[in-house]
C-alpha cells in the first residue's frame, strides 16, 4: 500500500508553524513522565515520592545507630484523556477548490487549528492544577506588575518557593495575557540594556524568557477562578499548630468555601489555597490547605477565616511540582482502518502529534490524535500569583 501521507508532510509541517507561535506556557516548563507515558488511558502509574529525612546525634560505639527507614509514598497518575481531532473532505469538496493550490492552504490552516486545539486543551488541563498550590501572593482582581519599576511579584514569589524549599533552579511563572501587558508596558528597566542585560530583546522582538531565576512562559490557557460564597466563617477551637492542613470548622457563617479558594486566618497574613474544600460554612465540616499546610499556627479559639475574591490564576512552580504524561493514542496489534499513520513533533511545545488517515467510500479523513494526563505531585513547590 502507498504511503499516503508523504506528501502531506509539508503541509501538516506548515500546519505547525502556525501553531508554534500560539501562547503555550505551561507545556515546556513542566516534568514529563516517560513511566506514566506507557500505561493505557485511565490505568494508574504510580511515582515515588521521597519523604524528607531527619538528623540524628552521632553516638560512638559498637554498632550504628539503628536508623534509617523510611515509609516512600507514591502519587497516582494516569493518561486520562484520547483525543482525536477530526478533519473530513469529500471528493467534490476537494475538486471544488483544487484550482491553484487551494486545497493545500485550507488543509494546512486544518491542521493548524487541529494542533492549536489540542495544545490549547492540554495547556487548560494543566492550567486547573492551581487547585494543588500551597500558597497565593498579590491582591485577587489586581493584576500583578501594575506598579513601575517594581518587581516584588518576582521577589515574593521566589520567597514562596524558598520558604517550601522548592529547588532554586528549574523555576517557571506562566502568565496571562493582562500580566504580561504590564510587564511589556510598565515596566521600562526590562528594555534598558545596562539593567536588563538583554539587548533590547523584549523591545525589538517582544521576547523576555527569564527574569529573576524564572523561566516565563504565557498562555492563553491561565484560569479565572471564581471563589465559594462562605461568608464569617470560623474554626473551631481545636487548636492548630504550624504544618496542620485540615481544619475544621465550626457550624457558623454562610455559604461554601471551594477547592482553589485563596483563604487567611485572622492574625496570619499568609494567603493558602484550599486543596479541597466544598464545605457548607454553615454546618460546620472540614477544608484542607495545600502541603506544607500552616506556616502559623491557629491559637485554641474561634478563628476568623476571610474569603478572597475572584481572581486569575498566574501561576509560579518548580518544574518538578506538575507532572505532564503525553503520547500518542494507542493502535491496536496489527493496526486499525487506518490507511497510513504517521507522528510529527510540535518543536516548541514538544507535543507529538500522531496524524492518521482513513478512506471512506467517495471521501477521505484525518485524525490529529493525542493522549495525555497532568497531575502536581508537589503542592509545596506551586503557587498562584494573583491577578
Amino acid at each position: 500500500m502507498a504511503n499516503t501521507l508523504t506528501g502531506l508532510i509539508p503541509t501538516i509541517y506548515n500546519g505547525l508553524d502556525v501553531v508554534s507561535r500560539e501562547l503555550i506556557g505551561f507545556i515546556p516548563n513542566v516534568q514529563r513522565d516517560a513511566t506514566a507515558e506507557s500505561g493505557a488511558v485511565n490505568q494508574t502509574v504510580r511515582s515515588p515520592v521521597v519523604p524528607a529525612i531527619a538528623g540524628e546525634n552521632i553516638t560512638a560505639g559498637n554498632t550504628p545507630a539503628d536508623s534509617g527507614d523510611q515509609t516512600v509514598g507514591y502519587v497516582d497518575l494516569a493518561i486520562t484523556k484520547a483525543r482525536a481531532f477530526p478533519i473530513r473532505w469529500t471528493g467534490e469538496e476537494q475538486l471544488s477548490v483544487t484550482k491553484d493550490g487551494v486545497i493545500n492552504t485550507i488543509l494546512s490552516n486544518q491542521f493548524a487549528q487541529a494542533f492549536r486545539a489540542a495544545a490549547n486543551e492540554v495547556e487548560a488541563d494543566l492550567a486547573a492544577l492551581y487547585v494543588a498550590s500551597s500558597r497565593a501572593y498579590g491582591t485577587a482582581g489586581t493584576t500583578p506588575f501594575a506598579t513601575a519599576a517594581d518587581l516584588s511579584d518576582f521577589s515574593n514569589a521566589n520567597r514562596i518557593l524558598d520558604d517550601n524549599g522548592a529547588p532554586a533552579s528549574g523555576r517557571a511563572m506562566i502568565l496571562g495575557g493582562a500580566a504580561r501587558a504590564n510587564l511589556e508596558g510598565k515596566h521600562s528597566e526590562l528594555f534598558k540594556v545596562n539593567e536588563s542585560g538583554d539587548a533590547g530583546a523584549l523591545l525589538r522582538q517582544r521576547q523576555q524568557r527569564q527574569l529573576m531565576g524564572f523561566n516565563l512562559g504565557y498562555s492563553g490557557g491561565v484560569a479565572a477562578v471564581t471563589k465559594g460564597t462562605g461568608a464569617s466563617a470560623t474554626t473551631n477551637t481545636a487548636g492548630y499548630a504550624i504544618g496542620a492542613t485540615v481544619i475544621t470548622l465550626a457550624s457558623a457563617g454562610t455559604g461554601t468555601i471551594l477547592a482553589g479558594d485563596v483563604i487567611t486566618f485572622a492574625g496570619d497574613t499568609n494567603k493558602y489555597v484550599v486543596a479541597s474544600g466544598d464545605a457548607d460554612v454553615s454546618g460546620g465540616g472540614t477544608i484542607t490547605l495545600a502541603a506544607p499546610g500552616l506556616r502559623q499556627a491557629i491559637p485554641a479559639s474561634a478563628t476568623a477565616i476571610t474569603l478572597g475574591g475572584n481572581y486569575t490564576a498566574n501561576l509560579f512552580f518548580s518544574q518538578s511540582a506538575l507532572l505532564l504524561a503525553a503520547r500518542t493514542p494507542a493502535m491496536p496489534a496489527g493496526g486499525d482502518d487506518a490507511d497510513d499513520v504517521t507522528t510529527v513533533t510540535d518543536p516548541v511545545s514538544g507535543l507529538v502529534f500522531q496524524i492518521a488517515v482513513y478512506k471512506q467510500y467517495r471521501r477521505i479523513k484525518y485524525e490529529v490524535g493525542l493522549a495525555w494526563g497532568v497531575k502536581c505531585v508537589k503542592p509545596e513547590h506551586l503557587g498562584i500569583l494573583l491577578g
